[in-house]
């Protein structure tokens, strides 16, 4: 590993946003390790990136278990001796009006967007105190700044990643943890397709008619971990132009 590389643990890393940022910190010279439940898609993605000389490792995820996040970061240690950054990716977008009474998906929005940032915050932070630094990257979205009809939940999670985040970075005041929010605007991806609501998956067709390509967001978090150590990128919005 030479100086300027890091190793990178990706969760979400079987399509969209977790990918792009894969092959695109890969190819920056970074070793990646990367997880998601989809291990199908994981062994492609670093299949693919061992072909154009990357380094990347993979392992099966689900971070709404907090063990398992915890055997992840001690897995990706295991392989690379270190962890330089998290990049706490892994999210679910099920929109629906609140009187739709969806529970169970409100649950899952917060299992997966709130308790599954705060799981690898868990494990990984222990990990960079004692090395003496690291660097969290923890994906919101522009519904972090706002909220809209059908969104309400998905809203409160990524204003709640908002909030841990710049908690996060409040209690580190020597620098040595560093914390960036990259809020996306709509992007390329899969999670529309978690929309059971008929009214708001029509309704996210219309608002999906512009998106950034998932690679957008990827060279954004690229920025943010190429800094110098006394640098500390706080937060990235990142929106198609032509959005409102």
């Amino acid at each position: 590993m030479t100086n300027a590389a890091k190793v990178v643990a990706i969760t979400g890393a079987s399509s969209g946003i977790g990918e792009a940022t894969a092959r695109q910190l890969a190819a920056d010279g970074h070793h990646v390790f990367l997880g998601a439940r989809r291990t199908d898609r994981l062994e492609a993605l670093t299949r693919d990136i061992a072909t154009v000389g990357g380094c990347a490792a993979f392992r099966r995820l689900d971070v709404t278990d907090s063990a398992d996040v915890r055997e992840f970061v001690a897995a990706a240690r295991e392989r690379y001796g270190r962890l330089d950054v998290l990049v706490n990716n892994a999210g679910v977008m099920p929109l629906s009006p609140l009187d739709a009474l969806k529970v169970d998906e409100w649950d899952r929005t917060i299992d997966v967007n709130v308790r599954g940032v705060l799981h690898g915050i868990a494990a990984a932070l222990p990990v960079m105190r004692a090395q003496g630094g690291g660097h969290f990257v923890n994906i919101a979205s522009v519904g972090a700044y706002e909220v809209c009809a059908t969104a309400a939940v998905y809203c409160a999670s990524k204003f709640a990643v908002r909030a841990i985040s710049e908690g996060l970075r409040q209690e580190s005041p020597d620098g040595s943890i560093r914390v960036t929010l990259v809020s996306p605007g709509v992007t390329e991806s899969e999670l529309a397709d978690t929309i059971s609501d008929p009214v708001a998956r029509e309704a996210m067709k219309t608002y999906r008619a512009v998106a950034l390509p998932a690679s957008a967001v990827a060279r954004a978090i690229a920025y943010a971990i190429s800094q110098p150590a006394q640098v500390d990128v706080n937060e990235l919005v990142v929106r198609p132009t032509a959005s409102a």
